[in-house]
């Protein structure tokens, strides 16, 4: 294999013009011919029997050469990469120069590299101080959760449905007077008040005694998943056969012993204090984090190539289809659920994908500026607590693997880079700390720990 590189005209992008020997492609088509003989089925020959020159001679001698170029300049791509050390960000963009049984075969692959990013002010960046403090309202929204999960169903038998109450109901859904799939159900418990129904639907079963049967008349959300559904109107028979209703503990001594190791509820609440001011330092710890290194990319050039881009939200889409996997969904019904297409997503991805990549290449020239390593002992104890997160012993090849052990490197500098920058960070208070609140927002404010351990 020979390899010849050069520099395009673009930024972060090389050329490499590929000559793969004569002989190694007619290896690759011999090996492509083997894989493939069983499926020839040539007349005087048995099927899969037919030697090579004749399954040529029969479909053309190019038969193999799709197959054969992937096998040979696969190999010789990779190993080009590796000889000529280049970090690849993109998919090559392939050129076929020469292909033909006898001859060397000869290819381009255009590129995109991994760019280096020139630091700007890096130590002394200047942030606002974060810090949440745990208010007596966080606690007490912790104890109710605690009240609901102990709380118990009575039977209600003298009164209507309320707000609140959890019914048990027949129902038959139609639109235009006809039955739809999905509409139907017997004995279901609803919660009213918990808006897990049509919009309309639970506040008309408020009022209703227990063996009433009533037609409630909703329309669907324009924006519902069910398209043959959507923005319909519709007429629901109901029947409700039970009420209940929540009740729930008094928060007292007694409820603390219940429900917990502490004998008063002043122990407890100190307890969940305790608990959620450590929630809320670690939150204070992740936005940090990112507030500085947002203030060390601002400072920084760098030009990130297309393919960096196009890869890094290819991964995030990945991540999303592994998630609704766990679902029982597929991305395709996510997207049809959504009303949108992979490429609308994939757009809409974008500036996340561009912050993560500025901030990992951040990191590596941090991690280039001050000479960061991670030392033998740092690297066996992330091993060893690797080894046990994964149910697998030390000795395990596994764990010995230089591509493994090359990625807990890369992990501990970059951590080592995050903390150098904060440790050397400037903040300023706020006027008024925050106060903690319990929401969704929590786990994208560590994103910064995706950033870290996002492969490359």
């Amino acid at each position: 294999m020979n390899c010849k590189v050069e520099k395009t005209k673009n930024a972060n992008e090389v050329k490499l013009e590929i000559t793969v020997e004569a002989s190694k492609f007619e290896d690759a088509i011999k090996k492509v011919y083997f894989k493939s003989a069983k499926y020839f089925n040539i007349p005087g020959f048995r099927k899969g029997k037919a030697p090579i020159q004749i399954v040529e001679k029969y479909y053309g001698k190019e038969i193999f050469y799709e197959d054969a170029f992937n096998e040979a300049a696969g190999e010789a791509l990779d190993e080009a990469v590796k000889e000529n050390k280049l970090e690849v960000v993109s998919r090559p963009d392939i050129d076929v120069k020469q292909i033909e049984k006898g001859k060397d075969l000869i290819f381009t692959a255009v590129m995109q590299t991994k760019p280096e990013a020139e630091l700007g002010k890096y130590k002394g960046v200047e942030i606002e101080k974060i810090e949440y403090k745990v208010s007596e309202k966080d606690i007490e929204h912790e104890l109710g959760h605690m009240q609901e999960h102990n709380s118990r169903l009575v039977s209600i038998e003298d009164r209507p449905v309320e707000k609140g109450d959890i019914a048990t109901i027949d129902f038959e859904g139609f639109v235009d007077g006809k039955a739809f799939d999905g509409g139907k159900a017997e004995g279901h418990e609803l919660e009213i008040g918990s808006n897990t129904f049509i919009p309309g639907f639970e506040d008309q079963i408020i009022g209703m005694k227990i063996d009433e049967e009533k037609d409630i008349n909703v329309k669907f959300p324009e924006e519902y998943f069910s398209k043959e559904l959507a923005g319909k109107d519709a007429t629901f028979k109901v029947k409700v056969h039970e009420i209940k209703k929540k009740e729930l503990p008094a928060l007292d001594d007694d409820f603390a012993k219940d429900v917990s190791e502490f004998d008063t509820l002043a122990e407890l609440k100190a307890s969940i204090k305790e608990r959620l001011q450590k929630d809320n330092d670690q939150r204070a710890k992740y936005e940090t984090e990112n507030a500085v290194i947002k203030a060390v990319c601002e400072d920084m050039k760098v030009e990130i190539p297309t393919g960096m881009i196009e890869m890094e939200t290819d991964n995030m889409v990945k991540d999303v289809e592994n998630r609704l996997s766990y679902q029982g969904l597929k991305l395709e019904q996510y997207l049809q659920m959504m009303g949108k297409t992979l490429e609308e997503v994939k757009k809409e991805y974008e500036p996340q994908a561009i912050e993560a990549i500025k901030s990992r290449l951040a990191l590596e020239a941090v991690i280039k500026a001050e000479k960061i390593e991670a030392d033998e002992v740092e690297v066996s104890e992330k091993l060893k607590e690797m080894a046990k997160n994964y149910g697998k012993s030390e000795d395990d090849e596994f764990m010995k693997n230089e591509n493994v052990i090359n990625y807990i490197k890369e992990g501990l500098k970059s951590q080592k880079a995050l903390e150098f920058l904060v440790e050397n960070a400037k903040t300023k208070a706020k006027s008024k700390a925050k106060t903690s609140t319990k929401t969704s927002e929590t786990k994208k404010e560590a994103k910064i720990e995706d950033k870290k351990e996002t492969k490359k």
